[in-house]
């Protein structure tokens, strides 16, 4: 199993930046991708982005390119979320993923909340 650990999220005004760290324990030598996903209060849960621990290849949702950045040291076993210009509509709950099986999210964690006020 691999176990997540999210921190970093907080209130922030609008415009403004927060950085989200995934600290992944457990058998993290089989994780094949990380991922963020966010959930606001009212709606599904929402991928946000993802990194190839192998070669760093990363994709994201459309309403955050160009704002936000996800990155990882391999070395730490920890995954980043560098979240810029911040929007109220950002305002979620955002969890860290890890893939071991191709095509699938396997483990999730516990979730961090940031509120951006306007």
């Amino acid at each position: 199993q691999v176990q997540l650990a999210e921190s970093g999220g907080g209130l922030v005004q609008a415009g403004g930046s927060r950085r989200l760290s995934c600290a992944a324990s457990g058998r993290t030598f089989s994780v094949l991708r990380m991922g963020w996903f966010r959930q606001a209060p009212g709606k599904e849960l929402e991928f946000v982005a993802s990194i190839f621990v192998s070669n760093g290849s990363t994709r994201y949702v459309d309403s955050v390119k160009g704002r936000f950045t996800i990155s990882r040291d391999n070395a730490k076993n920890t995954v980043y979320l560098q979240m810029n210009s911040l929007k109220p509509e950002d305002t979620a709950v955002y969890y860290c993923a890890s893939s071991v099986t191709p095509g699938q999210y396997d483990y999730r964690g516990q979730g961090t909340q940031v509120t951006v006020s306007s």
